[in-house]
């Protein structure tokens, strides 16, 4: 048995003796989850290392049921007479609190049996001296385009988790997952001409699957030095284009609208849209769970129940929900298998990996016919009412002038609405599914620009 192997079978060991004890104490319903995790991460600024810092923990999570009756409690530590207090303070909790009629495990004919083997594990884990090399060649590459005066530092990071979960339904399952990842952040400019900051950074599953840090060092440094005498936009309603940086934004904002939990509170501005045509027609919004290297990709979701890939969005249409087993018992629905959860809390819905699909036009073909126009490289600020799908954010990036970006703008507020900026939502042939959520260059077909 190998090491890894190894501690996936004393994770489940240790959770079904868990359960088994939360049941023998009065429990009708019981399950337990456990995350441990390693990590690694190097800090360099201005030429000099500045943190080197490996950590390991983990965590577990006891969730009783007494009848309707629902109690979550967690722990690190992990010594026989530390757990049995768990389970007691864990049985008598539920013992006092409200009922929840929507709570409760999955019946064990809803449970996935057949796991797929998702390749979400990177078994070479980087020595410090090559995540150091890795943020030395990164910060010297940024900081070498010319403009750029100052920097914030650049990290390179790794990490291992391991996932287990047993409940007294009969389900027992237990995976391991990585992810590496290396950001860099640069200032341009001067206090006589004005400064301005930016970054770019690279995450994957597999530490070879990173971009190459002189490529992500550059493009931080050129992303700053452009931004350089920025100005603001006369006040107007113009067409505005989304760089995918901040396009796949609008993606999450769609997911918040159709998880499962608003739908049930009925606070969403799409609860009665199910069915109906959100975007235009031809528009897909893919999600895949089991997507090979995929950031979020997981055998089944966090109640034991199978997921798979679906289509959110098609042809323009809502084909579905964000359900987990609560949100769905609330509408009446069956789970969509979207469960997620920490050591922590209960299940609630979330997505895994999710990407808008492209189009057929290239950036610059999707911008030709825009006399005048915004394009947006950075949001800031979260004005986004869930309940109307009103939308507000800071925003800075580049003049539209006859189809080509022209000069950098700042300080500047764009407004709209969800439902509208949906229906109007264009995109470009760019996609690049780099981090779980993500989106091609979109183009909306108009907002309003609030500027000086």
């Amino acid at each position: 048995m190998t090491d890894l192997a190894k501690t996936a079978a004393n994770a489940l060991g240790l959770l079904e003796d868990l359960v088994a004890k939360a049941v023998a104490a009065g429990a009708t319903a019981a399950d337990a989850v456990l995350v441990d995790g390693a990590s690694l991460a190097v800090t360099h600024r201005l030429g000099k290392l500045e943190k080197l810092e490996r950590s390991e923990g983990g965590d577990i999570g006891l969730r009783v049921l007494i009848g309707g009756r629902q109690a979550i409690v967690s722990s690190a530590d992990r010594r026989p007479d530390a757990l049995a207090a768990l389970v007691e303070r864990a049985v008598a909790m539920a013992r006092t609190v409200p009922e929840d009629p929507f709570a409760g495990l999955a019946e064990p004919g809803q449970l996935a049996r057949d796991l797929p083997a998702i390749d979400n594990f990177d078994p070479t884990e980087p020595s410090a001296e090559a995540l150091t090399e890795l943020v030395r060649a990164l910060e010297d590459e940024a900081r070498s385009v010319p403009g750029v005066t100052n920097s914030e530092g650049a990290e390179a990071s790794w990490g291992l988790s391991t996932v287990a979960l047993v409940g007294s339904n009969g389900f027992s399952h237990a995976y391991h997952a990585s992810h590496s990842g290396m950001s860099v952040s640069v200032v341009a400019g001067t206090n006589e001409t004005g400064m301005e900051g930016d970054y770019d950074y690279s995450t994957a599953v597999y530490f070879a699957d990173l971009r190459d840090p002189l490529e992500v060092g550059r493009e931080a440094g050129r992303r700053a030095t452009r931004r350089l005498g920025a100005k603001r936009l006369a006040t107007g309603r113009l067409p505005v284009v989304f760089d995918p940086r901040v396009s796949r934004g609008l993606v999450g904002h769609l997911l918040g609208a159709i998880n499962g939990g608003g739908i049930a509170r009925g606070t969403s501005f799409l609860k009665d849209r199910l069915g109906e045509a959100v975007f235009a027609p031809g528009i897909r919004i893919i999600e895949d769970p089991h997507r090979p290297r995929g950031l979020r990709s997981k055998p089944c979701d966090a109640e034991g129940l199978a997921n798979r890939r679906r289509t959110l969005v098609e042809d323009g249409r809502l084909t579905s929900w964000i359900l987990d087993l609560r949100s769905a018992r609330q509408l009446g629905l069956e789970s969509t298998g979207h469960a997620s959860r920490g050591t922590g809390s209960a299940p609630s819905p979330s997505t895994t990996n999710v990407w808008l699909e492209a189009g057929p036009l290239s950036p610059q073909d999707l911008m030709a016919d825009i006399e005048d126009g915004l394009y947006v490289t950075d949001l800031v600020g979260q004005g986004v009412n869930g309940l109307t799908g009103d939308y507000s954010r800071g925003a800075a990036g580049f003049r539209i002038e006859k189809g080509v970006l022209t000069t950098p703008v700042n300080e500047i507020t764009i407004a709209g609405n969800l439902i509208e900026m949906f229906a109007g939502l264009t995109p470009a042939n760019d996609l690049d599914l780099r981090y779980g959520t993500d989106a091609p260059t979109v183009r909306l077909a108009a907002m309003t620009i609030a500027g000086g």
